[in-house]
This record gives C-alpha cells, structure tokens and sequence, in this order.
C-alpha cells in the first residue's frame, strides 16, 4: 500500500483565482499562464479546469503547448520563450500557438518563409533577459513587413523586473518605455502584466495580462501572503505521520543533531523531504498543522522524512495527517521560511509526490 504523501488540488480555487485574475485585469483580458507543469498542479488538470472560461494561455515552451492540445483543448497558446528550432514554426502554425519572438535568429527562421504562425515580439523595456531593444524596434518592424510577415504579428510583450516590490519605480520606468517604443503601432495588442502588475494600483495592463503564480494561491508580491492578497491556496501538501516518540531532554533530532530538545517533548516523524520537493531548508520553527493546529518543525529536512514538535497536538497519532502547506499554513509563509518563494516550492514538488483532484 502506497503511503499517504499527496499534493491535494482544490480546481475550484483555481477557478476562483482566475475571476480575480480578470476581476483586476479591468479592460485587459487575462491569459491563463500554466507554465511547469502548471507550477507543479499538472498543466492538463489546471488547462481542463479553466478552460470554459480562459481564452488564451501562455507557457515557456512548445512541448508544454503540446500537453494542452494532448488534453483535448483548443484555445490559442502563448509560447513565451517562443521557437527553438525552424520546425518549430510548423507546429505553431498547425496546433494555433503563438510564438513570442526575441531574438535575430528566430527572426531569421521566420525570413526562411513556408511557415508563418501568428505571433508576438517582444520588448526589451530593461529586464534585459529577453527581447529587442526599444530603438531597435523600428528596424525589426521594417524587416518583417519586407518579408511579409508583419499581418501576422499580433502584438507586442513585455516583462517587469520589480513589479513584486510596490515600493520600486522600475515598473513605471519600463511601462513608459515599453508605451514609447510602441506607440506607432496603435492597431496592434500590448501585453506587459504579471501577476505582480494586478495588484499595482493605475498600472496599465493594455490588452492582455498574464496572471501566473497568483492562479495557484500564490503571492506575488513582497511582503504578502496570497490569502491578504484575497487568493485561495490550490495546492494542499499533505503526508502521513509515520511515528512518534518522547524525546527527552539533552536527546537530538535528525542529522548534524542541530536540535537539542531543552525539555522532554513529544515527537513525531512525517513521511515527506526534499526527495519529495519538500524545502531542505526549512528548518526548525517553520510551520505545519495537524488537525487544523499549527505546530513546527524540528531538526534538519531529510531525503524522505521530517521531523515535528508536536507540543500542541498532543492527541496526534501515527497515521494522522500532518499539512506541509495549505489552508492553515500558507505556502508563502513555508518559502519565506526556507528562505525561497512559493514558485519555487510549488514547482519542485517532485512525481513522488501523486496529485489529487477535487
């Protein structure tokens, strides 16, 4: 029999999340982004579960568009690192994904002719990660008409470096540079908004937003937890407990015996580490819950175990559940914790770990 370790899926709040996502989008339409794996809920799940309502979505690359159209869905899809490969057009062109175009090389796959999809170019405004620089968009703009490709771009993308922290002046830096360098071209679709730029209040999102990591319960801003942002937590991670004991005074727990119990304290083992994506660094004073009552970690995270106080929980039982992160603890608070953020916890929940649907 299969241990107990599960990702609990809760598609309704993802559900929900989105109607905020379109809720704060005002005039910009939101594009579902479902990107690794649909930061780790399953991107067909999540696809399927928006797909009455999500008009668009948009991934990193061609193999995860692939997997939306393997689940049967026919939306168009945002390829936002766009193609890899010359053949790469092809697939676009027959499965309706939209490639963002970045770069001279891509640029030069779609000069070769025989395949033009629909697409996007995107705007360096200052992350400089990707895209054409602003005074180069011109000449980019000239190039495609020369090949007859301009009436299948559909717009132009862009991406903030500091919209998380409301407190920066980049955001509006790069919202002013990106309206410049494409202000000639009024007929075409702008799309620049994160999910960080939903909650900047007066950002212009234009035609298109991009909600992310706030669809899974996630926040995207600094400082905030996604539940003061008004979102649901998705994903509830969730393993038995596999012993406990009384650890006495002056006794350790777990590796490098970096816990010292200072008093004799009731213990208990969790089946899940970071073999299961669990954060290693997590370490003691990071929350989990029993039965809806907070407790803490103690000691280091190992591959397959953890190790928590359960002081408070003291009618816990071998076999109980124990959340690592959910409706009573907050995967923010878990990230903040190890000293990471919830994309990056959310992701990393490896296929040990089963997902459940409900």
């Amino acid at each position: 029999m299969p241990r107990s370790t599960t990702a609990r899926i809760n598609l309704e709040a993802l559900r929900n999340n989105y109607r905020i996502a379109c809720e704060r989008a005002g005039s910009a339409t939101a594009m579902a982004v479902v990107k690794a794996d649909g930061y780790g809920h399953g991107i067909a799940r999540v696809a399927l579960a928006l797909a009455d309502v999500a008009p668009k979505y948009a991934v990193a690359c061609i193999e995860e568009a692939a997997a939306i159209r393997a689940a049967g869905i026919a939306q168009p899809v945002v390829l936002l690192q766009g193609v890899h490969a010359y053949d790469d057009l092809a697939d676009c062109v027959h499965n309706n994904f939209e490639p963002v175009l970045h770069s001279e090389h891509q640029l030069e796959w779609l000069e070769q002719g025989g395949y033009r999809p629909w697409f996007w170019l995107k705007v360096n405004t200052g992350m400089n990660r990707l895209g054409f620089r602003s005074d180069d968009l011109h000449a980019v703009m000239t190039r495609l008409k020369a090949m007859g490709a301009g009436s299948q771009l559909l717009g132009f993308v862009s991406h903030f470096a500091c919209a998380d922290d409301t407190s920066s002046t980049m955001t509006a830096t790069q919202t002013a540079a990106f309206e410049a360098a494409t202000s000639a071209w009024p007929a075409l679709m702008k799309s620049v908004g994160n999910s960080a730029a939903h909650f900047i209040p007066d950002q212009p999102l234009f035609d298109w937003s991009r909600p992310g990591i706030m669809l899974y319960g996630g926040s995207p801003i600094v400082g905030k937890t996604g539940p003061e942002l008004g979102l649901e937590p998705v994903m509830s991670l969730e393993a038995p407990l596999i012993t406990t004991r009384v650890v006495r005074a002056g006794e350790i727990v777990g590796y490098g015996g970096g816990w010292v119990a200072e008093h004799d304290t009731l213990m208990g083992m969790v089946a899940i580490g970071y073999g299961d994506g669990y954060p290693r660094h997590a370490g003691t004073d990071t929350p989990a819950a029993i039965g809806g009552q907070r407790i803490r970690l103690i000691g280091r995270v190992s591959m397959d175990m953890l190790a928590v106080d359960l002081s408070d929980a003291p009618g816990a039982k071998e076999g109980d559940s124990v959340e690592l992160w959910g409706k009573t603890v907050g995967v923010d608070e878990v990230a903040a914790c190890a000293g990471t953020i919830s994309y990056e916890l959310l992701t990393g929940i490896t296929r040990r770990v089963p997902r459940t649907y409900f």
